[in-house]
């Protein structure tokens, strides 16, 4: 599947950051790992980490998929939507670890090269009346959660923007980041560590075998492993009966720098409460970007083909929200991204498939999702337990 198209900012921004092989010959590790995006990146890394001799595997070159299409805004999950879905005891726990695994991030990027993280407060806001009472019960769910948050009325909002709306919430727990730059800081460490990075690899078949599993590449080498992780994204749906995942196209341009931020609190990051939302953050060096449009995904052509049109609507949207900042468009992309019936990640273990792992961070919040599978992955595969697992389970 074609999983993006036009010209994703974050490859282009930082070049070839690093080459790897294609695998040349069969190999033995602890764990396979079949996806070189954010997630395996992660994945591997945590691994590797503890000591256990990895090897990644990736049809493309490494954060080539989905990971140089995103827009990497970190979490945007409806937590009152979440407890009416699954209960309030673990809605809120999924919601707390979204925030946490914000928290691992500031720490983590602390401790590899410049990968674009910053701290970043947050704006969420009403796009028209009709949706203040969803607000109002969005910011009591928080609250009683324990979560930091202001809810602010149409005055508070001028004060602030060039724009105005109804509501909104304003909360300090945000992050950002650069997603490609963070893959290969990832991958590099965890190739410091002991593990093997092969991009332009194509799993065709897993075979069980005595002591795990056995990964069959198209031109014929094999991988023997313990356990297999698939963290693919959405491409993983192939290799499962259940479906997980619903297809989306969305949409996004990134501006050339900006000479100001008039009339945008704190640069946070922006979006509303419309489906489709339409979502907004700035770079480190000056740049706007903004995405959305989103529509169900039916195939690569259709989606590329109203690119143009989704990038005009996007523009349109921006000039409307920031009538102070100048700008021009600088590059637009299109990207496929899942979403699942719940806005839950799938992670961990499924009897279709013995000795694998699946780390499934679907929708917006999948790089908060990627930090929470790397962690409950890591403990399935230790014997140890964690209760957080049960909340990301297949057949839920």
């Amino acid at each position: 599947m074609d999983l993006r198209s036009g010209h994703c900012f974050w490859p282009i921004k930082s070049g070839l950051v690093r080459s790897y092989p294609s695998l040349s010959q069969s190999l033995d590790c602890d764990v396979l790992v079949i996806g070189a995006g954010i997630t395996g990146a992660l994945v591997a890394d945590y691994l590797a980490q503890q000591g256990h001799k990895i090897v990644v595997l990736d049809r493309r070159d490494v954060a080539r998929g989905s990971t140089s299409a995103s827009t990497a805004m970190p979490i945007d999950m409806h937590l009152s939507d979440l407890i009416a879905r699954i209960g309030k005891t673990q809605a809120e726990r999924a919601y707390h670890l979204c925030a946490d695994a914000i928290d691992k991030l500031a720490v983590m990027t602390k401790q590899l090269p410049d990968c674009g993280f910053s701290r970043q407060s947050s704006f969420y806001f009403a796009s028209s009346a009709d949706d203040v009472e969803s607000l109002e019960q969005e910011y009591q769910a928080r609250k009683e959660a324990g979560f930091d948050i202001e809810f602010w009325g149409r005055k508070d909002i001028e004060d602030r923007f060039n724009f105005s709306a109804p509501c909104g919430l304003y909360s300090k727990q945000g992050a950002q980041v650069d997603p490609f730059l963070l893959t290969h800081a990832l991958l590099q460490r965890a190739q410091t560590n002991g593990a093997s990075i092969f991009d332009r690899t194509q799993v065709g078949k897993i075979d069980q075998a005595e002591q795990g599993i056995t990964a069959l590449t198209q031109r014929g080498y094999q991988v023997r492993a313990q356990k297999v992780v698939f963290a693919c994204g959405y491409e993983a749906q192939t290799w499962l009966e259940e479906k997980v995942v619903d297809l989306n196209s969305t949409f996004a341009f990134i501006t050339e720098p900006v000479k100001t931020f008039e009339g945008w609190y704190e640069q946070c990051l922006l979006w509303e409460s419309e489906r489709p939302y339409t979502y907004m953050r700035t770079t480190s060096d000056n740049r706007i970007i903004i995405g959305g449009e989103d529509e169900a995904f039916k195939n690569s052509d259709l989606r590329d083909a109203v690119l143009p049109e989704k990038r005009e609507a996007l523009s349109k949207k921006l000039a409307e929200l920031m009538p102070k900042i100048p700008f021009e468009v600088a590059y637009a992309w299109a990207g496929t991204f899942g979403e699942t019936k719940d806005g839950l990640a799938y992670i961990g273990e499924t009897d279709e498939i013995p000795n694998a792992y699946f780390a499934l961070g679907y929708g917006g919040n999948g790089i908060t999702y990627s930090v929470v599978a790397a962690q409950i992955i890591a403990d399935l595969y230790l014997g140890r337990p964690n209760s957080d697992a049960e909340i990301f389970r297949f057949g839920r």
